[in-house]
């Protein structure tokens, strides 16, 4: 073969192989662009799926506002220390204990401990993380597992707010485009707030501002940076890292988070080491219970209060009205004297410090005790009951118990109103007999104690002894109706009905279903405030979470009677407090005036009294009715151990003098009968027919001091015009309702809490 054939050959040769590899070449291109082609096509088509999907699945999901959303908050009790410093006492909450914690009063190292450990690129992001986003689909397909993971702080604020928590790529999606428009909308800083208030970190714990209390007894803002790693640490798996479950967890996590901090910049090594050799000491130990918070029976009522004004303001149901006071994030200003309730409680809480006569069942004696400005209306102590509170939401007696309150309705249903209708005057004469008919009423009168009549006597004597017959003789000149009216439309009582407008509820006070200590405290505060009636009140304000005012409790009151009529029964009852059956509330340092209440068969024994400062009222007896074998009235023994150390150091006061009038002659011309001498010393009638007086059985408290002399002058001036408001009510004879005898007024079944 020649040189040129060979030649031929080979270019023949080259031009083969270069067609074989062009052609391999071209077909490689073809591919490529045809699998290009094909990825191109299927993303453009992917891309137009899932835009339809996002337009008509997603869109409605985007909108997520944080004006609209309303985490459940707990609610405050605040009171005013003898400072004026304001403190907390009591904290209300639901299902979920949270206390908002603005982004300011947060510390740096919480949310520093929870970028490190959640989100290290929070700050740069804007709401997707999409390096971890994207290694969590890579895993999702590799593993061909939904568990996405790559969450940011963002995203995980987004659930929490949604509760949209399945683990779906739709539900994925739905999350990303949220935090993508979420960040557009919010700040940084604003997110962060939201997330560490959000958040639950076990114990019932909702937020770092109760994690702080819960687990290191501190305001969120006095945490060093080892108690912000730990709390943080919690997030992750509250019931795997929660240090009251598992302390040792919870400090593995701790020193991971604290190194994270180091590592990405946020603290020192020196700060890291410290930190991190730091002994934790947590308000409660491994596996120790978690202590119920007893509310007092003073938040209790407030509780009640602003519970029932929300109702009322609201027009909204009980259910809806509790769920605000407890998850509304409320901040209620209370009307309590912390001193003053330091003196009752550690009356009330000591039952020696009461007799000990019990039930024949074997039922302890109870009590309770309303302690009220007159002026304002702020109750400002109540003892709900005897011994240490151990439940909540308990029987409180003070605001809740009904009791039939005895003669001391008399000052308020009889003597009051008929000076204030210019019927009677402290001069009055009246005849002590069992032998008078009643015009409104021929066919019912009641007996004294121990059937002991004192004939001719004036209205300050039948006061001061407590006479039922001469409280029924004024209620016939007075009427029922009008008494009654003064009841419940000018001294604030709630709780009396229709059968209670009748003679022996009114004139003996066996009310058919009881009265409240509460009520019978702010009935009394008419005679020291010149004659106004003002309602009792636990709160003055309540706030909701953004500090607007909902609800103002300003005073309330009503003008119940002429400030005459006021004062003269400040007098009178001056007396009978210190020289009559209520000798035994005898203070010594301030003068004071009340009246003693005995319901059927001693079954309840009352005092309510007031000096120019305090009106006080208190109750004894048992929860189920039954007579008490006592000696003298546990009532007034209290009365006076609770007002004796309130009025050490107040300024020395007396009441105001009244102007007299004469006799009235209302009963007739009396005065040239004979007035023979009380045979007894003055003592309750709590009955028509009573039984022997109570047994001498010993009583705890200290015997009272000698009384001295009525501080107000007795002889009378000048008359008192008569009262333009009010026509003296005729009383015709009752006929629709049935004659209510003080033994069947009584109620014996168990007192139990009102709805």
């Amino acid at each position: 073969m020649n040189k040129k054939q060979v030649q031929k050959i080979a270019e023949t040769t080259v031009n083969v192989t270069a067609g074989t590899i062009g052609g391999v070449f071209r077909t490689i291109i073809k591919v490529i662009a045809t699998i290009l082609l094909i990825i191109m096509t299927t993303g453009l088509l992917f891309t137009c799926i899932f835009a339809y999907y996002a337009k008509t699945n997603l869109t409605n999901s985007l909108d997520i506002t944080l004006d609209e959303v309303r985490l459940n908050l707990a609610s405050t009790i605040y009171y005013r220390d003898a400072n004026g410093v304001r403190r907390e006492l009591a904290t209300l909450h639901g299902l979920e204990n949270r206390v908002w914690v603005e982004y300011d009063n947060i510390p740096a190292y919480m949310w520093k401990a929870a970028i490190a450990i959640e989100d290290k690129r929070f700050p740069d992001h804007q709401g997707v993380d999409w390096y971890r986003t994207f290694g969590a689909f890579v895993n999702m397909f590799a593993t061909m597992k939904d568990d996405f993971g790559g969450s940011t702080i963002t995203q995980q604020l987004i659930k929490n707010l949604t509760e949209e928590d399945d683990i779906t790529v739709a539900r994925k999606l739905k999350e990303i485009f949220s935090a993508l428009e979420f960040e557009r909308l919010y700040d940084k800083d604003e997110i962060m707030e939201w997330y560490l208030n959000k958040i639950y970190f076990g114990q019932n714990c909702w937020g770092v501002g109760t994690a702080a209390q819960t687990y290191f007894g501190k305001d969120v803002w006095d945490l060093d940076l080892a108690e912000c790693a730990s709390i943080i640490g919690i997030t992750n798996n509250p019931s795997l890292y929660d240090p009251y479950i598992s302390p040792s967890k919870n400090k593995e996590r701790q020193e991971t988070i604290l190194f994270e901090m180091y590592d990405q910049g946020y603290i020192s090594y020196l700060q890291y080491t410290e930190a991190k050799a730091k002994q934790l000491v947590f308000t409660r130990a491994k596996g120790e219970e978690a202590p119920t918070e007893i509310f007092t029976f003073y938040a209790e009522a407030v509780i009640s209060d602003v519970t029932n004004d929300l109702m009322e303001a609201r027009g909204i149901s009980r259910s809806v009205a509790q769920n605000l006071v407890y998850n509304g994030g409320l901040q209620i200003e209370s009307l309590l004297n912390p001193e003053y309730q330091q003196i009752i409680d550690d009356l009330y809480s000591d039952p020696a410090n009461f007799p000990s006569a019990k039930r024949s069942t074997g039922e302890s004696l109870q009590s309770s005790a309303v302690l009220m400005d007159p002026y304002n209306g702020a109750i400002l102590a109540l003892a709900g009951g005897i011994g240490e509170k151990t439940a909540n939401l308990v029987l409180n007696r003070a605001t809740m118990s009904q009791r039939p309150p005895g003669s001391s309705i008399k000052p308020i249903a009889i003597y009051g109103p008929a000076i204030d209708q210019n019927l009677i005057s402290p001069s009055t004469l009246v005849n002590d007999s069992p032998d008078i008919i009643l015009k409104g009423h021929p066919t019912w009168f009641p007996n004294n104690s121990n059937f002991n009549y004192m004939g001719i006597i004036t209205i300050q004597t039948a006061l001061t002894n407590s006479v039922n017959t001469v409280s029924a003789q004024i209620l016939d000149k007075l009427g029922v109706n009008m008494s009654y009216m003064y009841m419940t439309e000018r001294l604030g009582f709630r709780t009396l009905v229709e059968a209670d407008r009748d003679y022996a509820p009114l004139s003996l006070g066996q009310i058919s279903n009881g009265v409240t200590v509460r009520e019978m405290a702010q009935a009394y505060s008419a005679f020291v405030n010149d004659g106004i009636f003002t309602y009792g009140r636990t709160y003055s304000e309540v706030r909701d979470s953004e500090g607007n005012v909902i609800l103002d409790n300003s005073p309330e009151t009503i003008v119940a009677f002429k400030a005459n009529t006021a004062w003269v029964m400040d007098y009178m009852l001056n007396i009978a407090a210190t020289s009559g059956t209520g000798s035994e509330s005898y203070i010594g340092n301030m003068p004071h005036a009340g009246k003693t209440g005995s319901s059927d068969d001693w079954k309840d024994r009352w005092f309510v009294g007031f000096t120019p400062y305090y009106v006080c009222a208190v109750w004894t007896g048992y929860d189920t009715p039954e007579r008490m074998n006592v000696s003298g009235n546990p009532a007034a023994q209290m009365w006076r151990r609770i007002m004796q150390p309130i009025h050490e150091g107040l300024e020395y006061k007396t009441f105001k003098t009244p102007t007299f009038s004469g006799p009235t002659d209302i009963f007739g011309d009396l005065r040239e009968s004979p007035s023979p001498e009380p045979t007894e010393s003055p003592s309750e009638s709590p009955s028509e027919s009573p039984s022997e007086s109570p047994s001498d059985s010993p009583i705890v408290s200290d015997s009272p001091t000698l009384p001295p002399s009525p501080s107000l002058p007795v002889s009378p001036s000048l008359p008192v015009s008569p009262s333009p408001s009010l026509p003296v009510d005729p009383s015709p004879p009752i006929t629709e309702s049935p004659v209510v005898s003080p033994s069947s007024a009584v109620n014996s079944n168990p007192i139990l809490p009102t709805p």
